[in-house]
């Protein structure tokens, strides 16, 4: 796996040393001078390691840890001087994964780099295989593997049919089913009598909504079907 990593430093000399290291190792170098820039950076490219100094113009390394954390969970090593242990602490405190002290010896900082991204990379290849086996839109969740479902992390008990129409639904976020679409998708015969559907939907809406008259999740298509609404990140 190619990675791409960000380097957040004011001392031009050092962020370019820091990029030169990098290059050697075969990673992707994206440098900024600033917390700001940095963060422009991430809203634009597929970023897994982060380099950020703690005291910088503009937007200094603790405000942007904080930011990167509000959406993103790649890891973060922290540059800081030797007289910054409060900030180095604090840093810690709000998401930051490792920090290193200026002047630092690059094989240390590299060393840091590797074991940060072999944690990542577990991380990712572990969310991939549950996700293979999971559908989720916002706080509602599909378990293949459990037959589970759960709403905000609280289990909500389904009958099997109820389960089929919900993992079709949630297949596909935003698309429309009619009544005849998940009969035969579920029952796996030609759409007789719809109208046990209707009755399963309402049933399923009972279950998963807070307010099954003010659906957040599960909406009908009125004259067209039933459909999982995408929920924002």
């Amino acid at each position: 796996m190619e990675y791409n990593i960000l380097v957040v430093e004011d001392e031009i000399e050092i962020c370019n040393a820091i990029e030169i290291y990098l290059k050697n190792q075969g990673y992707h170098v994206f440098k900024a001078h600033n917390g700001q820039v940095g963060l422009q950076i991430l809203s634009q490219k597929t970023i897994h390691l982060a380099i950020v100094d703690i005291m910088m113009p503009i937007m200094d390394g603790i405000q942007m840890t904080m930011k990167i954390r509000e959406k993103y969970d790649f890891p973060i090593i922290m540059l800081s001087a030797k007289s910054e242990d409060i900030d180095k602490i604090t840093g810690l405190n709000i998401g930051a994964d490792d920090y290193v002290t200026k002047p630092f010896v690059p094989m240390e900082l590299l060393a840091r780099v590797s074991s940060q991204l072999r944690r990542y990379s577990r991380y990712l290849s572990l969310m991939n295989q549950q996700q293979e086996n999971c559908y989720i839109v916002g706080g509602l969740e599909l378990n293949l593997d459990t037959k589970q479902v759960t709403v905000e992390g609280e289990t909500i008990k389904v009958t099997p049919i109820e389960f089929k129409i919900l993992q079709l639904l949630m297949e596909y976020p935003g698309k429309v089913f009619s009544a005849d679409n998940i009969y035969e998708s579920v029952w796996k015969e030609d759409a007789i009598n719809t109208d046990t559907v209707m009755v399963h939907v309402r049933n399923l809406r009972e279950k998963i909504e807070i307010d099954p008259k003010n659906p957040k999740y599960l909406k009908v298509v009125w004259g067209v079907g039933y459909k999982i609404e995408k929920q924002g990140r």
